[in-house]
């Protein structure tokens, strides 16, 4: 899988490169059981049509530009995770789109056009609700009309769990507020977090969500090496194992999140672990 990192400086390139393509689009942060559904449902496609697949997403996230950088998101996953979890999905190329303000506010028909006519996309597929174009005034009813007939659209219909759509943003409260164990029912897995162990600390790597203040059940994991346990989140974001961590795991490790078991003050979370 190739990622291509779009903008307005070298878009003009990329257009020309362009072969005919299927594309599923979003931003996909947590590539949880609904955009994977899109994607899935987007790679079927593209075998129909004897196509290549790609992938379009957009960075930063549009409501951190759209409020000027007043609304922070809390991410699910690096981008680095992103592309892994992408080439598994099946994506031939991914498209990463620079979403500024000159980009937010091109016409719905602009965008069809420059983004994805003249850049070889004969098939579209996106969630019901996705929008595009300035205020988001475009969306998958009127995107064929936009591209002249150029363009054939598959929409995919909402994914629900517990009554209500799976989303990225369903997720984030679910994490924010400790409910760990909720996750897998939206994810399809229990939610991870890359931190790095240099001995004494764990620090989360940028780009995810921490839990809620609390302790929880995890596993920790490097390469093929796991350990279970314990651990605490205090309200500062600070984590703290219960247990010795074995020299061996030192680098790189996975926090796999599996319950909260208590919820717990910072203040009693240092004495607990000064005892």
């Amino acid at each position: 899988m190739e990622t291509i990192h779009i903008n307005r400086k070298n878009l003009h390139n990329w257009q020309k490169q362009s072969v005919p393509t299927v594309v599923a689009l979003g931003y996909f942060d947590g590539l949880h059981k609904g955009h994977c559904h899109v994607i899935e449902t987007a790679r079927l496609k593209a075998k129909e049509y004897g196509l290549p697949l790609s992938v379009m997403s957009f960075s930063p996230h549009p409501k951190i530009v759209l409020s000027n950088g007043k609304e922070q998101v809390h991410c699910l996953m690096p981008l680095s995770e992103k592309e892994e979890k992408m080439k598994t999905l099946g994506a031939d190329n991914f498209y990463l789109v620079k979403f500024d303000k000159e980009f937010a506010s091109l016409s719905p028909e602009r965008f069809v056009e420059e983004y994805l006519v003249n850049l070889g996309v004969v098939h579209a597929v996106a969630g019901f609700d996705f929008s595009y174009g300035s205020f988001g005034a475009g969306n998958l009813d009127r995107l064929k009309q936009d591209s002249k007939g150029k363009i054939d659209v598959t929409k995919v219909q909402k994914v629900s769990c517990r009554g209500e759509k799976i989303s990225s943003t369903c997720i984030r409260k679910r994490i924010l507020a400790g409910n760990v164990e909720e996750l897998p029912d939206f994810l399809g897995h229990l939610y991870e977090v890359k931190c790095n162990w240099n001995g004494f600390l764990l620090q989360p790597q940028p780009h995810y969500t921490i839990p809620a203040p609390g302790i929880y059940e995890v596993i920790l994991k490097r390469e093929t090496k796991e350990l279970i346990g314990q651990l605490y989140v205090t309200d500062d974001g600070l984590l703290q194992f219960a247990q010795n961590i074995p020299n061996q795991m030192k680098g790189t490790l996975t926090i796999v999140w599996k319950k909260r078991i208590s919820v717990t003050p910072s203040y009693k979370l240092e004495k607990v672990m000064n005892n």
